[in-house]
């Protein structure tokens, strides 16, 4: 196919920036903004739960989860993510970017309120439920994410196409503020009216029955944000690049265009535009897709996993990382309220100081110093910052340097999102061919959730105390935080090394960097 003949994508390549790409940015992000809050707002309750569902009477400590239940309650989300991305993925490329997103969307709206209506007669059925419902969530929020940065790639034009997926994906950091947000102003309004006692002057009454009202508003208004976007969504024309290159119907992606970029095609109208009807449509596991993709595959899928363990492992234990340098209060002299609203405050502050400026900070410099530079920067600063915390991990520990500690602690969520927890979002949408491209990019995210299910499992005992008369009941023995920590940075470093077999697809355009148009101008499919 010569060049010309595929005006329609030269067009979107080249189309100014317009009022549509930030309605997109909006429409999409509000969608990342649910998931993350979703995602992570049951790390603000996972405590209350324990002391409101198993406390043991007559005991000196406030009730916890025991460990296969924490452990349950905190992945049970990621499995479904795992799930979610590989089928809607695949999904996307078969029916059609706009026809699946919003599924999507009303399974993420309909699980966050059945989560928090979680009902049983006994701990066990309350818990259960919950990790039924999370599970669905998951497989909703799963689908956001190859279809939201797929739609975004095939509208942007190829200078600006980096800062709008990484905006979208910035989302992310303002859907984290807004779960501590809501946490801390519900926790606030049951402590003013219910006042109750810390666990060392009541255990029972440090646990009202009021407190069970509490997790589940917090975990309900996940469905507040995506139910408010999907007539937006429903409205969303389907990509251009689907249309053209997988639909193969010209006039469909014409018109299409026509409807969020009318200067260009009212420019373009006399002009002719045939999409060849044949084409080599090797398949997914085929030796050519090995010989043109394969190890940019290889790079997207091992770099999402080894920083996705990183990051939920940070993520999902912050507050077991703040009690344990002294910057959250011992549990026995807090209501199980209080302690909710300790942690939401305490996760609050850093992404307020560390995850959204780094996100942000992508977005205005991604398409001026490239995807392939941040990622390096990312890996390199966060295992540097790693280690930092691990080795001199006594000094943090001690009462006078609590500040100190989240102030580095913080900086490593910075360079996560000014990084890799960004760019191994954004590459996967830009290098793989339009039929393949929601595919791949779904296959590239489940590989990060296997990485955070690495990371929400295996951080929970191996953080434990090396000593088991200290760890928490119900877990064996652990390495300790101190080795927990230099294991990440060394998981940290592994991604640098692996950033190296991924391209750069600064300024180029995604047929360019897919390989689907060849240096004469004529289609290699």
């Amino acid at each position: 196919m010569a060049r010309d003949q595929l005006q329609v994508l030269s067009l979107v390549d080249q189309a100014k920036t317009q009022l549509y790409h930030f309605t997109a940015v909006v429409i999409a992000g509000m969608g990342f903004f649910t998931d993350s809050y979703d995602l992570f707002c049951i790390s603000l309750v996972t405590k209350l739960l324990g002391r409101l569902y198993y406390q043991v009477e007559g005991s000196s400590k406030p009730g916890s989860l025991p460990p296969n239940v924490a452990s349950a309650v905190n992945g049970a989300a990621f499995c479904g993510t795992f799930a979610g991305q590989l089928f809607f993925g695949w999904l996307g490329d078969k029916m059609g970017r706009k026809r699946v997103y919003g599924i999507t969307l009303m399974l993420m709206v309909g699980c966050s309120i059945a989560s928090g209506l979680s009902f049983g007669h006994s701990p066990e059925a309350v818990v259960a439920t919950l990790c039924f419902f999370r599970f669905w969530l998951g497989f909703g929020i799963g689908g956001d994410y190859p279809l939201s940065a797929t739609i975004m790639a095939e509208y942007s034009n190829k200078k600006t196409r980096g800062s709008f997926i990484a905006a979208v994906f910035a989302m992310q950091g303002f859907g984290i503020l807004a779960g501590g947000a809501v946490a801390i102003l519900v926790s606030f309004v049951f402590r003013y009216f219910f006042h109750p006692p810390p666990f060392a002057a009541s255990a029972i009454g440090s646990a009202p029955p009021q407190a069970d009202y509490v997790w589940r508003i917090i975990l309900m208004f996940g469905a507040v944000p995506a139910g408010l976007t999907y007539y937006w969504r429903m409205k969303m024309p389907e990509t251009p690049r689907y249309t053209a290159l997988v639909a193969k119907d010209e006039t469909k992606a014409c018109q299409d265009m026509a409807k969020v970029l009318q200067i260009e095609i009212q420019e373009a109208k006399d002009e002719k535009v045939v999409i060849t009807q044949e084409r080599n449509t090797f398949g997914l596991w085929s030796k050519e897709f090995r010989s043109r993709h394969g190890l940019h595959l290889l790079g997207t899928t091992t770099t999402w996993f080894l920083l996705d363990i990183a990051y939920y492992s940070q993520n999902l234990f912050q507050k077991d990382i703040f009690s344990a340098v002294g910057w959250i209060p011992n549990a026995k002299y807090m209501s199980a309220i209080d302690e909710v609203y300790m942690i939401a405050r305490a996760q609050t502050l850093i992404a307020l100081c560390g995850t959204v400026p780094g996100y942000w900070a992508t977005v205005l410099l991604i398409d001026r110093i490239g995807r392939f530079a941040i990622q390096l920067i990312g890996f390199f600063c966060m295992t540097g910052f790693m280690l930092a915390l691990a080795i001199p991990y006594q000094h943090w520990k001690s009462q006078a340097n609590p500040i100190g500690f989240v102030v580095m602690y913080g900086l490593t969520f910075f360079f996560a999102n000014f990084g890799p927890n960004s760019t191994t979002f954004i590459v996967p949408a830009e290098i793989f061919p339009a039929r393949l491209r929601s595919t791949c990019h779904g296959i590239s995210a489940a590989s990060g959730k296997a990485g955070a299910i690495v990371g929400a499992f295996g951080f929970l005992y191996a953080s434990q105390n090396q000593d088991k008369s200290k760890a928490d009941p119900g877990y064996p023995a652990g390495i300790g935080m101190r080795n927990s920590l230099l294991a990440l940075a060394v998981i940290c470093g592994f991604g640098f090394f692996f950033t190296l077999l991924v391209p750069d697809a600064k300024g180029k355009s995604l047929e360019e960097m897919s390989k689907e148009i060849d240096e004469e101008g004529e289609e290699s499919f």
